[in-house]
């Protein structure tokens, strides 16, 4: 699965270039960077992604709160969205996924493995859904 448009969402410049460094040249995907809530759905609304990467704790409009707006737009509501946080306790990973979430990412994460590990999430996904 190569080539997937995909919305990185972080307040955390270090963690935006390595992720896109990452999904660029180790996953052959395009990576468009947003460093806010307000800044993801601006682009989002531009052009809709095959899948967004959302941090969960962000300052102003967090990963829940963006998600939920997310959902409220019709072009926008079955983007599969891929929450990144370090908050990856089972009780935290299934209010994420009960949210709406298609997948958890789990920081801090291998740059090496990330491609591959967004890749299986989507795949899992998307056979739930069908």
């Amino acid at each position: 699965m190569g080539g997937l448009d995909i919305l990185l969402v972080d307040d955390d410049s270090d963690i935006r270039r390595i992720a896109q460094l990452a999904l660029e040249r180790v996953g052959g995907h395009h990576v468009r960077l947003a460093e806010s809530g307000q800044a993801a759905l601006r682009l989002a609304r531009e052009k809709v992604p095959d899948v967004i990467l959302l941090d969960v704790m962000m300052p102003h409009f967090d990963g829940p709160s963006v998600l939920a707006a997310l959902r409220a737009e019709p072009e926008l509501r079955d983007v599969p969205v891929l929450f990144v946080t370090a908050k990856v306790q089972r009780h935290e990973s299934e209010r994420f996924l009960a949210l709406g979430a298609a997948g958890i990412v789990a920081k801090p994460f291998d740059p090496m493995t990330l491609a591959e590990t967004i890749e299986k999430l989507l795949a899992a996904w998307r056979a739930g859904e069908k």
